[in-house]
């Protein structure tokens, strides 16, 4: 996929923007922009201001090393970020017999707080879902927020009885 503008608005899920948006594939020039929404939405998980003058340089190397396998989608009004959500994807391994195929696992979807419930969260949704099927994926998994729950489920997704997870001590 390359880094032209992906539509907007999806027919089929009734979407009206009250802002012109342009969601994108993001590259290395976006980093400081995703490292910005990155440390706002810290910042409004945790309730206050964040002092780490070490993050962006941690999120560039993060970056660096992660967009070999994981893809970035960015939203922005007049050039100016305001959401974002991946999808890392994982190889599976190949079987006699079978076509190759993968997964993928969305992560890090945020858009800032003034640009909520307008339409922009499910065009970077739509992208990334856009994405994955063009890029074979057979299905996509997330761990939902409770408060995004319902965006999901409205966006067809459901639960996934196949997975198990064990938590490791820290």
């Amino acid at each position: 996929m390359d880094n032209k503008a992906i539509p907007a608005i999806r027919e089929d899920r009734n979407v009206t923007l009250t802002h012109p948006v342009s969601i994108r594939q993001a590259d290395d020039r976006d980093v400081p922009a995703l490292a910005a929404l990155r440390r706002l939405w810290s910042e409004e998980q945790d309730g206050r201001t964040l002092g780490d003058d070490t993050f962006e340089d941690q999120f560039a190397q993060w970056y660096a090393t992660e967009s070999a396998r994981r893809v970035t989608f960015l939203a922005q009004i007049n050039s100016n970020a305001v959401g974002m959500v991946n999808l890392a994807i994982f190889e599976r391994m190949p079987r006699p017999g079978q076509p190759a195929s993968r997964w993928g696992y969305l992560g890090n979807a945020f858009v800032l707080p003034a640009h909520r419930n307008q339409g922009i969260g499910t065009s970077l949704l739509d992208a990334l879902i856009a994405h994955a099927q063009g890029t074979g994926c057979v299905r996509i998994v997330l761990s939902p927020t409770d408060r995004s729950l319902p965006f999901y489920r409205q966006a067809k997704f459901g639960p996934a009885t196949m997975l198990l997870a064990r938590f490791l001590d820290k």
